[in-house]
């Protein structure tokens, strides 16, 4: 259903008790006892995880499978499907610039590119008490996969020229998917940019915020919000960049102090993160997530009213949900107290 997103956003800075915001999809999987493979080739399973999980969860937004191999896969790159883990790509298809001039920008509804809009679709009609919001790579990112994570790296010196032909590409689909997410009735959007966190500010500034900032200033309006994740160590070093983007909230991983971001963040912007998907939702213990939960919103929380607790990235297929809720519980704790 549509909703003015501004509106829900101030809202959300302005309540005393904040719903929590974790990236929050694959671990349907064990409440539908099936494999992560069958979850993302099917979109009415997709809308069903999407919808088990808002009924089972206090969480402010319903978000989409977080699947960052179904952009390389429109593009021509094979999914490599492992038991219990999201799928991902190896198989470079932009070895040289010659390579990066004749690539083809690919029609939304390659791949799988359809079956995630036809879920984000099919989850809105069922999903009605909170935003639903889908999920899509990063411009870098995405010219990552295509190029090859060492090599984009090497080329941004030596092939800078071919970097950009890419991700002007990588760009341009990526405006055209998140439309198609719009027009299929989701609130707004998650760009997943994690592979732009190993850049220096520099070259951050120069090979991932002018291409987001075309996908986010496009999509964006009063009813369709744009979150930006980055779960890089060096974030808080090209977080100015990172803000120029225009994005309506940020959201970072636990590779950085969450403490160092909460207050650089315009006070009108959502700011989230950053409990460790591995770390304590995949292989900690309820007792483990409780404690960290609280002391990340102890520390966060107070003086910053735009900061919502969440994961640092999207959780694990295979994370038990006795961790899961014991997160949700903490969040009670806090504002109960």
């Amino acid at each position: 259903m549509k909703r003015n997103m501004t509106a829900w956003r101030a809202d959300m800075i302005a309540a005393r008790v904040k719903r929590p915001m974790p990236i929050l999809s694959f671990p349907c999987v064990s409440l539908m006892d099936i494999t992560v493979q069958q979850l993302t080739s099917d979109p009415a399973l997709q809308a069903k995880g999407m919808k088990l999980v808002a009924d089972r969860t206090a969480a402010c937004a319903a978000v989409s499978m977080m699947d960052l191999s179904v952009e390389a896969e429109a593009f021509g790159a094979k999914a490599r499907f492992l038991p219990g883990e999201v799928p991902t790509v190896n198989e470079v298809l932009v070895p040289d610039p010659e390579a990066a001039e004749t690539l083809a920008i690919p029609p939304v509804g390659a791949g799988r590119t359809g079956k995630y809009v036809d879920a984000i679709r099919q989850a809105c009609t069922m999903i009605t008490d909170r935003p639903v919001l889908a999920g899509v790579i990063g411009p870098y990112s995405l010219a990552g996969r295509l190029i090859g994570v060492s090599d984009i790296m090497i080329n941004c010196y030596d092939e800078p020229e071919a970097v950009h032909t890419v991700l002007k590409k990588a760009a341009d689909f990526l405006t055209a998917y998140v439309m198609a997410y719009k027009e299929a009735g989701a609130n707004g959007v998650v760009i997943a940019e994690p592979l732009a966190g190993l850049l220096s500010p520099a070259l951050a500034e120069e090979f991932s915020e002018p291409y987001v900032r075309q996908v986010a200033q496009t999509a964006k309006s009063e009813d369709f919000m744009v979150i930006y994740h980055n779960c890089g160590n060096n974030t808080p070093l090209m977080l100015q960049s990172i803000l120029r983007t225009g994005c309506d909230g940020y959201h970072f991983g636990d590779a950085v102090n969450m403490t160092e971001m909460v207050g650089k963040v315009p006070g009108d912007l959502l700011v989230m993160g950053n409990i460790s998907p591995s770390s304590q939702f995949l292989s900690g213990t309820p007792e483990s997530i409780r404690e960290d939960t609280l002391r990340v919103m102890k520390a966060c929380c107070p003086g910053h009213p735009n900061f919502v607790i969440s994961s640092g990235c999207d959780i694990p297929p295979m994370s038990p949900w006795e961790n899961i809720d014991a997160f949700f519980a903490a969040v009670d704790h806090y504002y109960a107290g």
